[in-house]
């Protein structure tokens, strides 16, 4: 049995539903999970808009999927591109400069506390390093640095 979508008589056949199964029970990411759960459900002989119903997505989405993964029969086609995104405003707040702060006692630097917290953190950076940065994006930081304020 060979299910289609509907419009441009693209064809999915008894490979294309073992593949996609099988790619659906070793998919570690959300997105792509329902990317190849809508597409199996479309394998089986689903309508796009039963498919795109039941994995609450946008018939659209699922007509752009299949396209997708007709294009090279590879469910690899169904994972996330690589995005760029916003450049780092920040770029002098790198991990080694993060850590050699951290290491320093903050009653050293002249601060009333004997352990560094977000705000103190910042604070510092701003009136010794320059580096303004938010508390978030110092709490950004730290985590993909590896460090945490607790472990100190």
């Amino acid at each position: 049995m060979q299910a289609h979508d509907g419009r441009n008589g693209t064809r999915l056949g008894n490979a294309d539903r073992r593949r996609l199964a099988a790619a659906l029970g070793v998919a570690r990411e959300a997105r792509v999970y329902r990317r190849l759960e809508a597409l199996l459900l479309v394998a089986e002989g689903h309508a796009m808009a039963e498919a795109a119903r039941r994995c609450r997505v946008d018939r659209s989405s699922v007509h752009r999927w299949l396209v997708q993964y007709v294009a090279q029969r590879k469910t690899a086609a169904l994972a996330d591109r690589a995005h760029t995104g916003r450049p780092r405003r920040v770029s002098g707040l790198t991990p080694q400069r993060l850590a050699a702060t951290m290491a320093r006692d903050p009653r050293r630097c002249g601060y009333l506390a004997t352990t560094w917290t977000v705000p103190l953190l910042a604070h510092y950076l701003a009136t010794h390093d320059g580096i303004e940065v938010s508390h978030r994006t110092l709490r950004r930081r730290l985590h993909e640095a590896g460090l945490s304020l607790s472990g100190i």
